[in-house]
């Protein structure tokens, strides 16, 4: 490039950045705008690396030390939505105390000096019930939810103008001097756009000029919107945005990513959902060797639905795969990963935001994307291997690099590789479960829920009523009552035959019982919520009573015309009678809001003794309530329930819903999709704690586990070829230079919480293989191995052992051709006095 193009290239960028420092509001110093490149706060450019916290999967406890783990993880910014129906769960009534308390929530964030992202919506999915409608506003008369609909529109400017009066009068905007850098209307629009045709499109519209009018001072955005208006920024969800990102529709927009999906949420019929660290670290690599500036985890802690909080057919558990577990505790290494990733490209920081891009084909396979700043030295260089299968050895200014498959190595000088996105160098961790010492042996006692006939439900409609309309979001149950009369000539005669009961459902589960006594159960799915139950039924001669327990599990978050959606049973027959098929579906039906042992509220102090119990012995009948009481479990570790022996229902803990357990669901490898259920510490009393299950099918509470959550096994695997740990890399003086004269990869190990390692479990020189937790020595390994890590970690809360062959090779070295890899894990735990 000439020296004029390069003075002129110079003085167009500076006069972007001058032009952009004045806020939204017209403040020089506050505020937050933006320009083709980055987001400007407080006329500053910043890369932006973000996590999703959602406040009410969490506890106010349990947000100081999610916020600092995130802090320390490399992020600068936490994003979490606002959950409407949480909030004004009966119209014109508000909520935000203890988990609900979002005020509370951010300014905590802005306490440890981070950025908050937030997603007003009002309609935000996330897996929620309802995508975070609440559902009084399915009763408004001819409202269509999140289209040019008047009545729509109404209530929801009416609540986003609350919420951000709300932040407006906290002053938590940037252009106040608070967190809030970004916030959202709208959600994922595009996907349901067309189904509304021009309505969707002038619904758009009106929800970014309703936005923008509201002058916060900071930008508002719209995820996975191609048309979203000026001065609004679409931004990209998804995997791998670097690639299927079309880009800003405007080139004065940034280009920012707001979800990348750390793993994939889990409904109830599932298998495990993983997502690789070094996957998401390409991700994100890409992503800003293509002009990004800002990233958000979704989930960066997905944390626990709550109570019914949770969407249709999804897990209690939320996103427990993401950085940070559902119990708040660093899943390694893709939290050290990503903080290593974080930290390398801080080191790119200035090139990334100043520098002009280009790209450089390498070979068939491998480019190199650099950022320079014209007539200085300023320069970052991302070296990619796209080739999926082969590793390969690209050369880059006269210089050859090792590139492993599919990987990109950072090198924030154009020459110093510092971090690669393939090779972990950061630890790794196994998750613990083990029975508490304490809260065990417990006693259960037993109250089987009434089963209603028509006698105490008279009938009240002709048909059965629709679900969701019937129930209005307040319980997932509701009875459904007939009864019929038989003559012996319509019973079947032979032994070996009996009639069958059919029950064609729209969703989601359903529970029956005849002449008070279960017959079965049986429900859909998150993909099909319809199903059919049929059982065979040993009706007799005369009056018979049926009973259907109709079950929602959670209302739909998402799709068009979400407010014309039904659930319950459609149609109900008997099969195989003497006189043919009989239909019940117009025979005269009572209703029943919720069980009785809701209504008396079984599950707290007071309500337990609203209903009389039993000593629980071995399985119990179908719809029964369990109670007993236990101690808090020792020491401070997170804690959990194991559902063994349950089928299907509710837990509580004193009075507080910990969500719904379902363990009879089993997924395609013949296991549930979620076993262990978080009881948060702060719900726990030091003794005498009230633990009440609801169980909908038969089950034995005997089984039930009291367990303690830890990651105390962690474990190094790294090989020679690996790059040292990024932080033996800082800037100084505008270059790369090595915290220590002797830069050299080596097994890096940290205990969690001021704890020490104890024992050195397995160590391994040569070609291991496994993962933590499970390894395996290979063919090769060198004698001493384990000798060398204990004199370097054994009574340590942290150590580093480096990979050289001196150290662990004393004579014949068994492998000689083969590159070594190094596997280590240890346990750790507290200090013994």
């Amino acid at each position: 490039m000439a020296v004029s193009s390069c003075v002129l290239l110079l003085i167009t960028i500076l006069s972007l950045t001058v032009s952009a420092t004045v806020g939204l509001d017209g403040n020089n110093s506050q505020g937050v705008t933006y320009d083709g490149r980055s987001l400007i706060i407080n006329g500053k450019r910043e890369l932006l690396f973000s996590g999703s916290i959602h406040y009410p999967r969490s506890t106010p406890e349990m947000w100081p030390d999610l916020i600092s783990k995130a802090k320390h993880g490399g992020l600068n910014n936490i994003q979490t939505y606002v959950f409407w129906n949480i909030h004004e769960p009966v119209q014109g009534q508000y909520d935000f105390h203890g988990n609900y308390d979002l005020v509370k929530f951010i300014k905590l964030v802005g306490e440890q000096g981070l950025y908050v992202t937030l997603r007003v919506g009002p309609f935000i999915q996330a897996e929620w019930n309802h995508g975070g409608l609440p559902y009084w506003l399915r009763e408004i008369p001819g409202i269509v939810f999140r289209t040019d609909n008047a009545p729509f529109k109404n209530h929801m400017k009416k609540y986003v103008k609350m919420i951000i009066k709300k932040m407006k009068d906290e002053k938590l905007f940037a252009s106040q001097g608070g967190p809030i850098i970004l916030s959202q209307i709208e959600n994922e629009y595009n996907h349901i756009q067309l189904a509304y045709r021009d309505l969707g499109r002038r619904y758009v519209q009106w929800a970014a000029n309703m936005a923008v009018g509201l002058k916060t001072g900071v930008p508002w955005i719209m995820c996975k919107q191609r048309d979203a208006p000026d001065p609004v920024i679409n931004t990209c969800n998804g995997r791998h945005c670097g690639d299927t990102f079309t880009g800003p529709n405007k080139p004065s927009k940034p280009s920012l990513w707001t979800e990348n999906w750390t793993a994939q949420y889990r409904v109830f019929g599932d298998p495990p959902s993983q997502r690789a660290a070094e996957d998401i670290a390409y991700s994100v690599a890409r992503f800003f060797s293509k002009n990004g500036t800002l990233v958000n985890y979704y989930m960066y802690h997905g944390g626990t639905n709550f109570g019914r909080t949770s969407a249709v057919f999804t897990t209690t558990r939320y996103y427990d795969e993401a950085p940070l577990d559902e119990y708040g505790l660093q899943r390694e290494p893709k939290w050290g990963h990503l903080k290593d990733l974080h930290r390398a490209l801080n080191l790119c920081k200035k090139a990334l935001l100043w520098g002009v891009p280009s790209v450089q084909r390498l070979g068939r396979d491998t480019e190199a994307r650099l950022f320079e700043m014209p007539g200085t030295n300023v320069c970052a260089a991302f070296l990619a291997n796209n080739n999926s299968r082969e590793a390969v050895t690209a050369s880059f200014k006269g210089v050859d690099y090792y590139l492993p498959p599919r990987s990109i190595s950072i090198l924030p000088d154009c020459k110093t590789v510092v971090f690669n996105t393939l090779t972990i160098v950061s630890q790794h961790t196994a998750r613990n479960l083990k029975r508490s010492k304490v809260a065990k042996n417990l006693k259960w006692k037993m109250s089987p829920e009434v089963i209603p006939t028509v006698e105490q439900l008279p009938i009240d409609s002709r048909e059965p009523k629709e679900l969701y309309s019937l129930l209005k979001d307040t319980t997932d149950y509701a009875w459904y009552t007939t009864s019929i009369a038989l003559d012996p000539h319509d019973l079947p005669m032979r032994p070996d035959i009996l009639p069958v009961l059919r029950v064609s459902s729209l969703g989601h589960a359903l529970q029956a019982f005849v002449n008070g006594e279960y017959v079965g159960s049986a429900h859909g799915s998150h993909d099909e919520k319809s199903f059919v139950f049929e059982h065979a039924v040993n009706f007799k001669p005369g009056v018979n009573h049926i009973s259907l327990l109709a079950m929602t599990v959670g209302l739909p978050d998402s799709g068009a015309y979400m407010e014309h959606r039904f659930a319950g049973p459609r149609a109900i027959t008997i099969l195989g009678l003497n006189t043919g098929t009989l239909d019940l579906t117009m025979n005269g039906w009572g209703h029943q809001v919720g069980l009785t042992g809701e209504k008396v509220k079984v599950y707290t102090q007071s309500g337990s003794h609203r209903v009389e119990w039993k000593k629980a012995k071995g399985q119990g009948p179908a719809l029964t309530w369990y109670k007993t009481y236990l101690d808090a479990p020792e020491g401070k570790d997170p804690i959990a329930i194991r559902m063994r022996g349950m089928g299907k229902g509710m837990i509580w803990v004193n009075g507080k819903s910990i969500g719904r357990h379902w363990m009879s669901f089993l997924s395609p490898l013949g296991k549930p999709s979620q076993s262990e259920y978080h009881i948060p510490r702060s719900f726990i009393k030091p003794s005498e704690n009230l633990l009440v299950v609801l169980e909908e099918e038969k089950g034995n509470p005997k089984e039930i586990d009291i367990l303690l959550v830890n990651r105390d096994t962690i474990c190094s695997f790294i090989t020679e070829y690996y790059p040292p740990h990024v932080k033996s890399w800082q800037r100084k003086d505008s270059k790369i230079r090595p915290v220590l004269d002797d830069v050299k990869p080596a097994a890096h190990l940290k205990c969690p919480h001021k704890k020490e390692i104890i024992a050195v479990q397995f160590a391994s020189f040569g070609d291991p293989y496994g993962i933590c937790g499970n390894y395996f020595m290979g063919n090769c390994n060198a004698p001493v191995a384990k000798e060398v890590v204990e004199q370097h970690c054994l009574g340590k809360s942290s150590c580093s052992v480096p990979i050289e062959r001196e150290l662990f090779i004393k004579n014949n070295d068994g492998c000689p051709d083969i590159k070594k890899t190094l596997a280590i894990q240890v346990k750790c735990d507290r200090k013994k006095n």
